[in-house]
């Protein structure tokens, strides 16, 4: 086991001499988290504040070097080639995915989807999970052929089917150049930040499954918390990055693959809990609530998280400069625990 207190406890400590009250995590804080993360079999803690390792823990045999799958976390890296792609001028976001997706032409109700609301899942289309599976033969026409099971901008649906689509829509508009998503996803998104290419589940026509698929390293991962913290560099370059993060009408908790912990503090929140996400996706989309609905009240509200099945976490949180990775082996983990022992609301 390899723990953080010895060599970045001063690190630590000036930071919070800096910072004041804010509520950076101390190292007591910390080993409370990472505690509870433990004992949900977690194999990795790692906290980076101000730019300086403050804490690096790995049990159960892993080690730095050890990349993992992060399942969701992978959503977060498509939705930053879509802002890629808006800033170069091939699409944006509020465009009618109709106006690429011609099939959908002829359909009123698919005619009103928006590249937006198919990146945030509010798009109307049935989830699809069986395109995680592998073996098929063309996710993105079988996406693009699902069914609408709520109108545009109703429900939050959560699931494969939605991003897919997107796929197909970059496919075309990157088609004319010679260039495919996956290349233009390394060449804008991946290089920049570090990443070489990453493992992406083609199907039998070579699309990638955008869901889920990677592997990286928690120092990996955390490259897209730093990226978070600078506004979008080196990937983005436009201002107000956190913004275009933003939840939509269905689901405000959820943007561009990214949780947020907005709602925390709002008159909403005091007559509701913080939410196990893990827990309410496993229900069926017509049963899960997501107004009102944060992370953690003792959390900052500018937290945002990505969020990977089996306890794959990257938090980040602009106001403490602060980026968290937590990597596990699969046991139940919970947000609202893991979090109120990280930020215990002093």
């Amino acid at each position: 086991m390899r723990a953080g207190p010895g060599l970045y406890l001063g690190i630590l400590l000036a930071a919070r001499a800096v910072a004041g009250d804010n509520a950076i995590p101390t190292v007591a804080d910390i080993r409370a988290a990472g505690a509870y993360s433990v004992g949900q079999r977690g194999t990795c803690l790692l906290v980076i504040q101000g730019g300086k390792t403050i804490w690096e823990e790995y049990t159960g045999g892993s080690s730095e070097t050890e990349t993992n799958k992060i399942y969701s976390g992978t959503k977060a890296f498509w939705n930053l080639a879509a802002l890629a792609a808006e800033e170069d001028g091939l699409l944006t976001l509020n465009e009618a995915a109709a106006d690429t997706v011609t099939e959908w032409r002829g359909d009123d109700q698919r005619a009103r989807i928006t590249i937006r609301q198919l990146l945030d899942f509010s798009s109307g289309l049935d989830p699809t999970f069986y395109l995680h599976r592998e073996g098929l033969k063309d996710r993105d026409t079988t996406a693009i052929g699902r069914a609408l099971v709520a109108g545009p901008g109703r429900e939050f649906i959560y699931g494969p089917c939605s991003l897919q689509v997107f796929h197909a829509i970059l496919k075309r508009k990157l088609a004319a150049r010679g260039e495919t998503p996956t290349r233009y996803l390394e060449r804008r998104v991946l290089v920049p930040l570090g990443l070489g290419p990453q493992r992406y589940l083609p199907d039998g026509a070579g699309n990638p499954l955008l869901a889920s698929g990677f592997m990286l390293s928690a120092r990996q991962w955390a490259e897209l918390g730093k990226l978070l913290l600078r506004g979008g560099e080196p990937v983005l370059h436009q201002a107000a990055l956190k913004d275009r993060f933003r939840g939509s009408r269905a689901n405000r908790a959820f943007g561009l693959g990214l949780w947020n912990n907005g709602s925390v503090g709002g008159l909403g929140s005091l007559f509701k809990g913080s939410v196990d996400i893990e827990e309410m996706l496993e229900a069926d989309w017509k049963k899960q609530r997501w107004d009102g609905v944060f992370l953690c009240r003792s959390a900052p509200p500018d937290l945002f998280a990505s969020i990977g099945s089996a306890g794959q976490r990257l938090y980040v949180v602009p106001s403490l400069d602060l980026v968290v990775v937590r990597m596990g082996k699969g046991a139940k983990f919970s947000d609202p625990e893991f979090l109120k022992r990280l930020f215990p609301g002093r």
